[in-house]
């Protein structure tokens, strides 16, 4: 085949319509007609021989070439982004720019503020757009529509890049009032009532079996190993809440230990270990191909890692 024939602009054309499966919505997304966008994918089902995407009661589907055709589709169009994008320093001191990100309840409480004071000296006009988990998914992210995602996962498209921050333990926020404290053990753990904080994944969320040991998490699962269990009194998605409900009530809050250590100077609890081991979590940041050489992403990237560091140390 002649390379000068084709019409580079029907890769586009096929990587907008194999994410979109819709002509009309790829259309809008290029800025084009319908009746134009209908013409490319006609012109795109004579060039590869293939239907590509068919129309079923499911809407548009990709044939078996489609998708073959996917994965290389798209790392030619970033190849071809990167190797025109221009070389340039990214002046943070006057950039306006909004970067979009996904913060787990746990890094907003502990990563956030202090990255937010960084910034606030290193870029003042920049602007934290920051959302939940329930808010995006992983398609939300892998097409640029947010800048990063900050979270502990169990899987990540293989496709992302990623950054561990950091790895951390467990500890108990416990009122300094709780008889449980005067005795401290996995018994008495076990007898008292317990807050639990949501294992947070991407998409939105459905309620809690309190029998569904796997999707509790970390810390009943830990205890599922002892062929123990602990009395869960209240779900909730929120570790400050958590850690507020154990100041109130007699509540035991089990949350990582830098979460925990945010109550240091708090009268009203104790915070101690648990008394038996639980895997420590990994908080990781994700982000798309698409902006793994964007300057401007780039020194954010910087600037979360560098925080990640300095509150690691602490």
């Amino acid at each position: 085949m002649n390379m000068s024939r084709i019409d580079l602009n029907l890769i586009v054309y096929l990587d907008v319509l194999l994410r979109e499966k819709n002509v009309t919505r790829a259309a809008d997304k290029l800025g084009i007609s319908q009746p134009a966008m209908s013409n490319g994918l006609k012109r795109l089902r004579n060039l590869f021989d293939d239907p590509l995407l068919i129309r079923t009661s499911n809407g548009m589907t990709p044939t078996e070439r489609a998708l073959e055709l996917e994965p290389q589709i798209r790392q030619l169009l970033l190849g071809i982004e990167k190797a025109v994008q221009p070389r340039t320093e990214f002046d943070a001191a006057n950039s306006r720019r909004v970067f979009r990100m996904m913060a787990s309840d746990y890094a907003e409480a502990t990563l956030i503020p202090p990255l937010i004071a960084k910034l606030r000296l290193l870029a003042p006009n920049i602007i934290l757009d920051i959302m939940t988990p329930s808010d995006v998914n992983f398609p939300d992210v892998e097409q640029g529509r947010v800048d990063m995602v900050i979270n502990r996962f169990d899987s990540i498209p293989l496709s992302f890049h990623q950054k561990e921050l950091w790895s951390d333990d467990f500890s108990c926020v416990i009122s300094a009032n709780n008889p449980v404290l005067n005795k401290f053990n996995l018994d008495s753990y076990l007898q008292a009532h317990h807050v639990w904080v949501s294992k947070t994944g991407m998409g939105v969320g459905v309620g809690m079996d309190p029998s569904d040991i796997q999707r509790l998490g970390w810390v009943d699962e830990a205890l599922a190993k002892l062929d123990a269990k602990r009395h869960i009194t209240v779900f909730t998605r929120h570790y400050q809440q958590a850690c507020l409900l154990a100041e109130k009530q007699d509540l035991i809050a089990t949350v990582p230990s830098k979460m925990a250590r945010q109550q240091q100077g708090n009268e009203g609890v104790r915070i101690v270990p648990p008394p038996f081991d639980i895997k420590p979590i990994k908080l990781t940041m994700a982000w798309s191909p698409l902006f793994q050489h964007d300057p401007a992403h780039k020194w954010m990237r910087d600037q979360i890692k560098q925080t990640a560091i300095e509150l690691d140390s602490i």
